[in-house]
């Protein structure tokens, strides 16, 4: 569609800029506070830019909301475990069941689904092309794409 954009994604970012962070809830809190400073940097560019995280706890989306203003938006990728590790292409989940990975998500850490997102996406229910759709409908009706 011609526009600029970039997708900021927590394994990437946990092999870079957060790369001195583990899965503790303090480096969890730091984890998404980097990325969303690092996301707004880019749409102060104005790059649209896709954070694609797993945000567990409700208080942590409302702070990385707050830190990012008017450009936020909460898109809830809601997806059963069973399917999240029936489709894990590296394996993290495996890693967390066998004990490997402390405090993973859905595994030994609770996870808080967001109450009230912008978006939400049903992805053991829609298709790639169907969810894109949709991200892409709430873009236009917000006047962000056109």
């Amino acid at each position: 569609m011609g526009f600029h954009t970039y997708l900021l994604d927590g394994d990437n970012l946990r092999q870079g800029i957060n790369r001195d962070l583990e899965f503790s809830e303090a480096d969890r809190i730091e984890n998404i506070r980097r990325t969303t400073e690092v996301a707004r940097l880019f749409v102060d560019a104005g790059v649209i830019v896709g954070a694609a995280l797993i945000s567990p706890f409700r208080a942590y989306r409302a702070q990385a909301r707050e830190l990012a203003g008017k450009s936020f938006i909460e898109v809830f990728v809601d997806t059963p475990l069973s399917v999240c590790e029936k489709r894990d292409p590296k394996g993290l989940y495996k890693k967390a069941r066998a004990g490997l990975i402390p405090d993973f998500t859905g595994i030994n850490s609770p996870y808080e689904a967001p109450e009230h997102p912008d978006i939400l996406l049903k992805a053991a229910e829609l298709s790639i092309d169907e969810c894109v759709e949709k991200v892409i409908t709430y873009l236009e009706g917000y006047g962000i794409v056109e």
